[in-house]
């Protein structure tokens, strides 16, 4: 009867490598929650609430002429604080920390339990598989979530600020960064797709 090759063991260095990153990772998640949780307390009294607004087209005066003599400068971002916010546009703010939370935490388990999986020799299988993908998958929701959230909360301070006369369309999310970022979460699941299939393939080998 043919034997299964053993998995190849990872060095003490690798393994090393892999303990760093998944503390990090803890960390990392830690941070995403405190962040999150220091942002909703902060804003859901709904008074003097700092909005992160992104601009197209506004320029506005900069001091940095001579002797801090104004300058026309184009706004690209800004914070800006509304005395209140509408109800959906403070609700968007608080659900874009939830989301932010969630997706960090979620990305974190997944490459931890996946870095996890790799320190016990264990690279391609279809646990990880299904780790690597849902990690793609919960990104870049969370990367086109987060932003579309904040510019509806932006767009609320906006309304509130110039009493609806301020006009400032822009997109959330870039399309061809997206569309980036979806190439290269399909990539990685079909890498590990493909590896897992190989070593199926080779199991019973000598």
């Amino acid at each position: 009867m043919a034997a299964t090759l053993p998995a190849p063991a990872v060095s003490r260095g690798d393994a090393v490598a892999l303990w760093a990153f998944m503390a990090a990772g803890v960390v990392i998640a830690a941070w995403a929650v405190w962040s999150a949780v220091a942002r909703i307390i902060e804003v859901l009294p709904n008074r003097d609430v700092p909005v992160l607004a992104e601009f197209a087209g506004t320029t506005a005066d900069a001091p940095i002429g001579v002797d801090g003599a104004p300058v026309a400068v184009e706004l690209d971002r800004a914070i800006i604080t509304a005395p209140s916010l509408p109800v959906a546009s403070l609700w968007a703010l608080v659900l874009q920390q939830v989301v932010v939370m969630v997706a960090v935490v979620g990305v974190v388990v997944c490459l931890v339990w996946l870095a996890r999986n790799v320190s016990r020799s264990v690279v391609f299988s279809r646990t990880n598989t299904v780790l690597v993908t849902t990690a793609g998958i919960t990104g870049l929701l969370g990367y086109f979530a987060v932003p579309f959230l904040g510019n509806m909360a932006a767009n609320g301070a906006f309304a509130v600020l110039s009493d609806r006369t301020f006009d400032n369309v822009i997109l959330s999310v870039e399309p061809f960064a997206l569309v980036l970022a979806a190439f290269v979460v399909a990539l990685l699941g079909t890498v590990f797709v493909v590896g897992e299939r190989l070593q199926r393939d080779t199991e019973g080998l000598v």
